[in-house]
């Protein structure tokens, strides 16, 4: 199975308050190459967000704005790509806000939710929180809410349902974006 997994840590509610983003990318079953980048957002940010992640302002006044990550990433993110979320409906509407408010083109993709997909395979957990399914899959997450560890995680618990329940039983929760 081949697929980029994403992750976004945010500043406030805002779409396009990307403050740090992650990917991890999986060749055939195995993580082979990870992306983290700290991003300077165009907006405040709220107390709540930054007890959540830990990062603020002072964190990001020297890192990027999203179009010079995006100049990089863009390439993972075409019709024939796969690209993985844990809440992926949280993840796509910060890359769908922040491209929008820098004006660039929403990319096609597909796109495969594992909130979506582990509730379905896992009825029985307490809940599907990222770190509740990846403990219960045995997968490590030292540092929930750092971007690049939920990006390995998410990336983990899809190659953990490709490989209990095939990768055919995985396409029914791939969405075209």
């Amino acid at each position: 199975m081949n697929f980029t997994a994403l992750d976004f840590e945010t500043a406030n509610h805002e779409k396009h308050s990307a403050v740090s983003i992650a990917l991890a990318v999986v060749r055939d079953n195995q993580v082979v190459d990870e992306f983290y980048s700290l991003i300077k957002p165009e907006t405040y940010f709220s107390a709540r967000n930054t007890a959540i992640h830990g990062i603020t302002a002072a964190d990001v006044a020297q890192a990027p704005k999203f179009p010079e990550i995006w100049d990089m990433i863009a390439p993972l993110f075409t019709e024939d790509k796969l690209v993985v979320a844990h809440n992926a409906a949280f993840d796509n509407g910060i890359l769908k806000g922040t491209l929008d408010y820098y004006d660039i083109a929403e990319p096609h993709y597909m796109l495969l939710d594992t909130v979506r997909s582990s509730r379905q395979l896992f009825p029985d957990f307490k809940n599907h929180k990222l770190n509740t399914v990846a403990q219960n899959l045995g997968i490590t997450l030292d540092h929930h809410h750092n971007a690049l560890d939920d990006a390995v995680a998410a990336a983990n618990i899809l190659i953990y349902e490709a490989d209990h329940f095939g990768v055919e039983s995985l396409k029914r929760f791939v969405k075209n974006k």
